[in-house]
């Protein structure tokens, strides 16, 4: 996801906030090059409390704030709910009798499609440009390491990345994943009422993804089986380029391109 202006949001925290959340919040801007304003009053802010890190937006209190849990009720339910190898997403990366996929996943966003496919037994290293969506990232899955119902599992299989995605792709020099897995910021044209409002706040923070194109071709070097497109339903194919798959869904499109060795 692009970041054009990451030094605009700054890390804040709460008014009151203890000697160890004001510490936190500082190795926080440190870590992720961000600045770091205790007064900040205005604007999106990463605002670091003593339970998470969230995105709010602090013009907007009613908006409510954005974080990566994924520990939630929502992904939760997902999680024991959802379909499991059902779901479109496992059908689409070839999930269907593969145990312990490598997916790469080059647009990490909240990391939801990532921890779907990590709980089905899928190895995921996520590529997050953004430093503000990174440390959101980040602190979800150091959270994640102290929840009775994700400890066991989620920390050995999904390992994030900071950087450009298209650099890190075009260098890889670890083990090659089997699966490519993109999810390209598409811009919104809803009201921006009718936008969830993760997505206005994203929208607001990233901008859609210009570059989005220039990631296929690199994924289709790099991925050993195949690259999995997500897309808007009625969303152009990414680059041009359409897939030998498609997997029409309400709202998203998947486009596959499979490869062979």
């Amino acid at each position: 996801m692009p970041d054009t202006h990451p030094h605009i949001i700054p890390v804040t925290v709460p008014q009151g906030a203890s000697p160890n959340v004001l510490a936190q919040a500082q190795q926080t801007a440190k870590t992720w090059g961000l600045a770091f304003d205790a007064q900040a009053k205005t604007g999106l802010v990463l605002l670091q409390s003593e339970h998470h890190l969230a995105l709010k937006q602090l013009d907007e209190p009613k908006v409510g704030e954005v974080l990566v849990d994924f520990a939630s009720d929502a992904l939760t339910f997902r999680r024991l709910h959802g379909g499991g190898k059902k779901e479109a997403i496992a059908k689409a990366v070839g999930l269907k009798g593969q145990v312990g996929i490598s997916v790469l996943d080059a647009t990490a966003g909240l990391g939801r499609d990532a921890f779907v496919l990590a709980s089905l037994g899928c190895k995921l290293q996520l590529i997050e440009r953004s430093p503000v969506v990174a440390a959101l990232l980040a602190d979800g899955l150091q959270r994640a390491i102290h929840s009775d119902e994700l400890a066991s599992w989620l920390p050995q299989r999904m390992t994030l990345l900071h950087g450009i995605a298209i650099e890190i792709m075009t260098t890889w020099t670890a083990e090659r994943p089997e699966v490519v897995y993109l999810d390209p910021m598409f811009p919104h044209r809803k009201k921006s009422a009718a936008v969830k409002k993760e997505m206005r706040l994203f929208q607001q923070l990233l901008g859609p993804d210009e570059d989005a194109d220039a990631l296929l071709k690199p994924a289709l070097a790099l991925a050993l089986k195949r690259v999995v497109v997500k897309r808007p339903a009625g969303a152009p194919y990414l680059a041009n380029q359409k897939p030998q798959i498609e997997m029409q869904g309400k709202a998203n499109r998947f486009d596959i391109y499979t490869l062979h060795p």
